[in-house]
Formats: C-alpha cells, structure tokens, sequence
C-alpha cells in the first residue's frame, strides 16, 4: 500500500555579509523584530533561487551565494522542515531597502557590536553572525544540487 506524502515546509535563510557588516531585515509590521532575509521556497524554486528572491525582496539588494552555512531538517508530527542556510556577498554597491512594503519595513548594515542595538527575533541571528565573523565552516553553494544532476569532481 503506498504511504501519504510527507508534507514538508522548505526555507532559503540568507546572512549576507560586507566586511565586518551584515545585512539584517525589519519583519513587515510595525514593531516587529529583526531578522535576516529568509523565506519559503515557492513551488518549482530552488533553495539558492529562494534566497536570491527573498534577499532582494526582504533587504533590496542583489547578492552573490559564495557558501552553504548549514541545511536543517526537523521532523515534526505533522510533517517536516527544511531550512538551508546561505552565505551570501552584495553583487553591487546598492544599499539597502529603506522604503516599506509588504515584504519588510526596510533592511540596514550592521556590525555584530551594533546588532545587540536592535530587537531580534532571536539568538539564532547573533549566533549565526559571530559564526560567520569567527570563520566557521563554509561549504560550496553548489552542495546543493537538483536530484538527477551528475556526479563530476571539481579540482
């Protein structure tokens, strides 16, 4: 008998960085925390798609994925979660989002020092961040791959 499918919710997360600053993104509603660009996959979307989208859409600029930070798989009662976390450069001198829309209040740069300045939506961005900044474990962004694809060894 075949087994029903597994519904499963699937995330882009983005820490984009410029030197010592990092992007952050104010959540789309007055008084709302910040957070980092990050958003669901749309149906037939890639992960690295998603995080392009949502990094333009969230913060305003166009970025370069140089990395693959982490993929998370959590398994829930009523189906899974998948988040595939980025690392991420701008791809050009355009600053941040300042202007609100229904996709964030607006975006800036910041420091780590000057993160602890602003309402977060956790501890995950901070320790995300310092990660980042102390030099932790970056894999190639093309570690994620669609199924089917070849195996080739890059040298």
């Amino acid at each position: 008998m075949p087994r029903a499918p597994i519904p499963t919710w699937c995330f882009a997360l983005v820490v984009v960085r410029k030197g010592d600053q990092f992007l952050i993104v104010q959540e789309n509603k007055p008084g709302q925390p910040w957070y980092l660009p990050a958003g669901r996959v749309e149906e037939g979307e890639s992960f690295a798609a998603a995080a392009v989208r949502e990094t333009f859409e969230e913060g305003g600029i166009p970025i370069r994925l140089t990395g693959v930070v982490r993929v998370e798989h959590t398994p829930l009662p009523t189906g899974a979660r998948m988040r595939v976390v980025y690392l991420a450069e701008p791809a050009d001198d355009t600053p941040p989002k300042s202007r609100p829309d229904d996709e964030s209040l607006g975006a800036r740069w910041v420091t780590l020092d000057e993160l602890r300045g602003y309402h977060m939506r956790g501890d995950e961005v901070a320790e995300l961040f310092a990660y980042v900044a102390g030099g932790g474990t970056v894999h190639p962004p093309d570690l994620i791959k669609g199924e089917g694809e070849p195996y080739r060894i890059n040298r």
